[in-house]
């Protein structure tokens, strides 16, 4: 527990000379059983600078952090802090030594208020005990600065995903870090969060604060870096002033390719309407508003349509509406011409309707289990006969599962935690599609992966819709939106405010769509869109 003085620290980095390295790894390995993670990295981080590391997942870049961060230990070299060699036993060392990290993976505890997670295991205390009051005022200036309403005393489980983020940022942000390790924090923040965001690093590197930044969302991780590092296959294969760099050469060195999906000139055969929304909205009881207020689109066989938006426009309150965890407050969800009112979770996967949800971590996967079980677990009652489970044929599919879909793992009795995030996701994809789904709801299916996974994601869900799946996702990447997708559906405060054809739209189009709520776009037209009132024929 400690106290809420924290000028210390910030009267040392007053002294501190912008550029000097303040943390550096030498020679760093780490091995997990046979499995090479990190192979002699040497790394250095400078005072009032941004230092982005680019690499694919299981490339090494969060193992290094979590180095860095005192989560694990090196197997091999070490790390020197202002020139002294140091070893951090423990993520409360790094922090009393001015390291703190936000990580990729919210890692809250849900079932605590916000300010507590923000001081959780440095609690800070009066004669009294735990001084929450102090606690709660700290919470609200870090939100201020964040520009986020997030009352101290709402529980974490009460928040979504990226509130969840914000979360973990101020939490990092409350430390007053001297280095300041942001592992994917802007996977869930909407793009007015990220220019927030984007203020407070600059702040920060005006203290002489040292940043290291993850970040898959590469233009925007060029746009605030000031150094540049990639990691392949747990090297270290290039550094270089971000002055000289642009997003080909950092996609080149990543992969060793160009960037390779681009589906704009697909080919386009539609067939039947498989998902009609008519009408549908959502009450929130908690918020007593509508996150989803008369919303009405079609999807038919063989396409693909993007829901774009911002954080808070109801996107995700859509899509668990559509697969049976929100109830429906009016209007009507339609499936091959049925309609779903009063059909459960379980039911609608039956009938054909499959949900990726945006927290794979929590709601898609199962971490005790292998990935096969977590592949075959939505589809078990495919190979029941007679009351009975039949391992054969189940171990049979799900084999050709892992193959059809790309999966690199050892095989399907290889733990789920001992994939990378692309991989991962790829797994539940497969789950549902061991279902045999009429339309595929995916909500950001590519959060926190890397740009070479993003393209064999896209390419099999693509592959899919050939086949005639519909598909609806959700992404809050707007070139995720123009490249991989057949329309665009603008959504901002519960409502569809205006349709793009990708091949027609430009980023700022769709980005001016997000952002702008008025009731005017509901009939106005931009370059490429049309407005959408009523169910899209």
């Amino acid at each position: 527990m400690v106290t809420a003085d924290t000028s210390t620290t910030s009267e040392t980095r007053d002294t501190e000379q912008a550029g000097e390295v303040v943390l550096r790894g030498v020679n760093i390995s780490k091995t997990y059983g046979v499995t090479r993670a990190l192979r002699g990295v040497n790394f250095d981080v400078r005072r009032g600078e941004v230092t982005v590391l680019f690499g694919e997942n299981g490339a090494g870049k969060s193992t290094l952090m979590k180095i860095l961060s005192g989560v694990e230990q090196p197997t091999a070299g070490h790390l020197e802090l202002d020139g002294e060699v140091i070893e951090l036993a423990s993520t409360t060392d790094a922090v009393e030594r001015g390291i703190s990290i936000i990580h990729q993976e919210l890692n809250l505890n849900p079932n605590l208020k916000v300010r507590d997670n923000i001081f959780l295991g440095r609690e800070l205390l009066s004669v009294r005990g735990i001084n929450y009051a102090e606690q709660s005022r700290i919470t609200r200036e870090v939100m201020e600065r964040l520009e986020e309403p997030i009352s101290p005393d709402t529980y974490v489980q009460d928040l979504r995903v990226g509130q969840q983020q914000i979360v973990e940022i101020a939490r990092a942000l409350s430390t007053d870090a001297r280095i300041l390790i942001m592992d994917e924090p802007t996977s869930a923040l909407s793009t007015t969060e990220v220019h927030v965001l984007f203020k407070i690093i600059r702040e920060l590197k005006r203290q002489n604060v040292a940043i290291v930044y993850i970040s898959h969302h590469l233009e925007e991780a060029i746009e605030i870096a000031d150094r540049a590092v990639v990691f392949r296959d747990g090297e270290l294969v290039a550094k270089e002033d971000a002055a000289n760099i642009d997003l080909p050469w950092v996609v080149r060195t990543m992969v060793g390719r160009e960037a390779d999906y681009d589906f704009r000139d697909e080919p386009r055969e539609y067939g039947d309407v498989v998902l009609s929304i008519q009408d549908v909205s959502v009450y929130d009881s908690v918020s007593e508003k509508f996150p989803v207020n008369h919303v009405s689109l079609d999807v038919r066989e063989g396409e693909i349509v993007c829901l774009y938006g911002l954080m808070g426009a109801g996107r995700t309150e859509l899509m668990e509406t559509l697969a049976g965890r929100d109830k429906v407050a009016g209007g009507r969800i339609m499936l091959d011409g049925k309609d779903m009112a009063g059909r459960s979770i379980s039911d609608r996967i039956q009938r054909g309707m499959g949900l990726v949800p945006e927290d794979r971590q929590r709601d898609g996967l199962i971490k005790l289990q292998s990935v096969g079980k977590n592949l075959s677990l939505a589809g078990l009652s495919w190979w029941v006969r007679n009351g009975l489970l039949q391992r054969g044929a189940e171990n049979e599919r799900v084999k050709q599962q892992i193959a059809d879909i790309g999966v690199k793992t050892a095989g399907p009795q290889a733990p789920i935690t001992s994939l990378s995030g692309g991989n991962a996701q790829k797994v539940v994809i497969g789950k549902m599609l061991l279902t045999d789904p009429r339309v595929l709801l995916l909500d950001e299916p590519t959060r926190g992966v890397d740009v070479g996974a993003k393209g064999e994601i896209f390419s099999l869900i693509f592959k899919q819709a050939r086949k005639g799946l519909a598909v609806l996702f959700v992404t809050s990447d707007v070139g995720e939106a123009l490249t991989a997708s057949h329309r665009i559906v603008v959504m901002s405060r519960g409502h569809l405010v205006t349709e793009f054809d990708p091949r027609e739209a430009t980023r700022e189009d769709v980005m001016a769509a997000a952002e702008d709520s008025t009731p005017e776009l509901l009939s106005a037209e931009a370059p490429g869109a049309h407005a959408t009132n009523g169910a899209d024929g």
